[in-house]
């Protein structure tokens, strides 16, 4: 009964629109970070990903719990869509790197399609004026393992190249949000054809 309780309290909150988040036209903070794609830990750089085109950065509470995993597989079910829009996708979350490395390989989440990159100290939320909701009670993750972490709310960011904030998602479903993501990539793609 606790857990459902902590749960629902949990999702409630973290459901809530990012208030204090940095605004679309802001800068947006540039992190380094270790992150893991497909089981295998790497470093990963915004500005090197931005060479490359928009990116999509989305913070989620924890990998393996209920949202997030429903974000994960739909980023990686929808990662030819964002492929043809020329963005790349980064989740972040307080996890460790051995969370995520699991996580990014689970064919039902990540499929070892969309790199996940781990912020346990929050230098990277804090940067992005995210909120980080604590649980009084142990929480358990989707696999029975407790999460020994805080919760990052859930809110997408989209950077463009010149490294500004394009536009900033959160206080919807995990499917509604990379829904609303893909369409302001396809947005910048057509702007810029």
């Amino acid at each position: 009964m606790k857990y459902s309780i902590v749960a629902a309290l949990l999702a409630a909150v973290l459901a809530h629109p990012a208030l204090a988040a940095l605004k679309a036209g802001e800068a947006a903070p540039d992190f380094s970070a270790q992150a893991s794609l497909a089981g295998k830990a790497f470093s990963y750089s915004l500005a090197d990903a931005l060479k490359k085109g928009p990116v999509v950065v989305y913070f989620y509470p924890s990998a393996f719990t209920e949202g997030c995993n429903v974000q994960a597989h739909t980023f990686s079910e929808r990662r030819s869509d964002f492929d043809a829009a020329g963005a790349t996708i980064i989740g972040v979350s307080l996890d460790s790197i051995t969370r995520l490395n699991a996580f990014s390989a689970d064919p039902k989440y990540c499929a070892g399609k969309i790199a996940v990159a781990s912020d346990a100290d929050g230098a990277i939320v804090k940067s992005y004026q995210l909120k980080v909701q604590t649980s009084s009670e142990p929480f358990k993750d989707s696999r029975g393992d407790v999460v020994d972490h805080a919760f990052a709310e859930r809110t997408t960011f989209i950077i463009t190249p010149d490294g500004k904030i394009h536009a900033v998602i959160g206080g919807v479903s995990p499917a509604a949000n990379v829904a609303a993501a893909l369409k302001a990539v396809q947005g910048l793609a057509k702007a810029k054809s």
